[in-house]
């Protein structure tokens, strides 16, 4: 069997995840103990969180032609790739809040709905909430105003009685 039929599957499989993806975010897993990557893979599988160790030159061939094109620069060294299926900042804030608990975890880059972010954009992009703190806090921010109408003209309606 040729080499290529062996990584064609493999590339697939790859390109498979990014054509679901809305974001992407690769780190640098070096030095994690296999407690550490379990504990890891387990929070990023509950948030709905691919979490994969590929090659890099696999990895060059399936980003090859797409919107992640631009972290073909920082495929060096060992690489794990997150991909966002239902929330575009979840990969970037939880491998962000698990590398304050596992220091040799490191944010390398990542594209986050096709704009690409160095290690310190990919940060910033870690610290917004997920979609559905931002409607709650939309939502309590609507409400607040409309409940303090209510009880002005519930004052008003006291008063008249």
């Amino acid at each position: 069997m040729a080499k290529i039929e062996i990584k064609q599957p493999i590339i697939e499989e790859i390109k498979s995840y990014a054509d679901k993806a809305t974001a992407i975010v690769l780190v640098d897993y070096r030095g994690l103990s296999v407690a550490e990557d379990t504990e890891l893979r387990k929070n990023l599988r509950n948030a709905g969180v691919v979490y994969k160790v590929y090659k890099n030159t696999m990895l060059n061939f399936a980003f090859k032609g797409t919107k992640f094109e631009a972290l073909l620069n920082d495929l060096q060294g060992p690489t794990a790739v997150a991909f966002g299926i239902e929330d575009a900042t979840a990969p970037a804030r939880l491998l962000n809040e698990m590398s304050k608990k596992m220091p040799k975890l490191e944010l390398k880059s990542g594209v986050v709905d096709g704009t690409y972010y160095d290690q310190k954009g990919i940060q910033i992009i870690a610290t917004i909430p997920s979609r559905e703190v931002l409607l709650s806090r939309l939502l309590g921010s609507m409400q607040s105003p409309i409940a303090n109408l209510a009880r002005v003209l519930k004052q008003i309606a006291e008063k008249a009685a």
